[in-house]
């Protein structure tokens, strides 16, 4: 079984829908160096490799990370089983720093949501004031 997972090919198409991407987004990490699928022409054919990298690359997208550092991380998941360590050390320390950016920005928004609530009542009671 999973030696038939690894002969498992995606189109450009069809990776794209199961990523929740674009084909643009796909040919974009192609040209960047992150993806190398097989091509046959003009035709594209991802492997598993291509897809975990894929998902790799879009979690530490969506967690804030650079391409640079995403490139870090995927790159060192090609490597031997012994860079899993590293790897995960790398991941580790660039995770606390953005949940440590993240506490920052919420204590920002909670500081602010409190000064918009105190103006608003200050103007909801001026407003009460003026009103015959």
């Amino acid at each position: 079984m999973a030696a038939e997972a690894e002969k498992r090919t995606w189109t450009v198409g069809e990776l794209a829908q199961d990523l929740g991407v674009t084909t643009r987004t796909l040919r974009f990490y192609e040209a960047e160096g992150l993806l190398t699928p097989e091509r046959a022409g003009t035709n594209r054919r991802y492997r598993p490799r291509d897809r975990a990298r894929m998902r790799l690359i879009l979690r530490g997208r969506r967690l804030g990370m650079s391409l640079a550092e995403c490139r870090e991380i995927v790159d060192m998941y090609d490597g031997a089983e012994s860079s899993e360590q590293r790897q995960l050390t790398t991941l580790l320390g660039r995770l606390d720093e953005i949940a440590a950016d993240l506490r920052r920005r919420e204590a920002d928004l909670a500081r602010t949501l409190t000064e918009v609530t105190e103006v608003a009542a200050l103007c909801r009671r001026r407003l009460d004031e003026l009103t015959p």
